[in-house]
């Protein structure tokens, strides 16, 4: 992207497609996980934050979710539940870190071998249609204004999806700041260090929100 390019806003929605692989137990969950392509494992930490939920999550994966309620196993629920998958390179040494934790559960409780789960896991993946929204930034000094008002769904694209889209790994705010030089390497560390997943979609949009309007007005908003 060169300088003086205008960043253009887009949206997106998140359609969920069945895999035909389940698990009613452990050693299938982690069966599956060692063969699944890894589309599914991002869908399944990642595409909860774009389902519609009147509620706060109570876990931040699906996985997690699923031992605690389905085999009702705390202990591995708990492990699983404070994986990042921000702090991971790529979704294959997320994959090996899952089938790591399981593995070490498995290994310290024979009885987690047979627990049957009260509802199937079904493995999906999941495939992102994106929007044009017709809205472009045309400066830096614009993202304050322009973020707040942003769908969560375009929060997503720009912010979390960008990651794994990117050849670099980083969100596309950085990427386009990038074109203009040092001129906000201090702006990208920033959003680097930025940890969007244990917070919702419009929590996210506001901590951004927040960084680019101390960044460039000073103030917090």
């Amino acid at each position: 992207m060169a300088s003086g390019e205008a960043f253009a806003v887009k949206d997106c929605a998140l359609i969920a497609i069945a895999t035909g692989r389940k698990a009613t137990g452990l050693t299938g969950l982690l069966d599956n996980l060692q063969r699944i392509n890894t589309d599914s494992i991002y869908h399944h930490f990642w595409g909860g934050l774009l389902s519609p939920r009147f509620e706060v999550r109570e876990f931040n994966n699906d996985f997690a979710g699923w031992v605690r309620h389905s085999l009702q196993e705390p202990v591995l629920s708990e492990r699983l539940a404070v994986i990042d998958p921000g702090s991971f390179a790529n979704l294959e040494e997320l994959r090996h870190e899952l089938v790591d934790i399981i593995e070490e559960r498995l290994d310290e409780s024979e009885s987690c071998r047979w627990l049957r789960a009260r509802r199937q896991f079904e493995f999906l993946r999941s495939r992102l249609v994106v929007f044009d929204t017709f809205l472009e930034i045309a400066r830096p000094e614009e993202l304050p204004e322009v973020v707040e008002k942003m769908s969560t769904s375009s929060i997503f694209y720009h912010f979390i999806d960008s990651r794994r889209r990117l050849n670099i790994c980083c969100d596309d705010f950085s990427y386009w700041l990038n074109a203009f030089g040092e001129e906000y390497q201090e702006l990208q560390v920033e959003l680097a260090a930025f940890d969007p997943f244990f917070s919702s979609l419009s929590q996210t949009r506001k901590g951004l929100a927040r960084l680019f309007h101390r960044y460039f007005t000073g103030g917090s908003r």
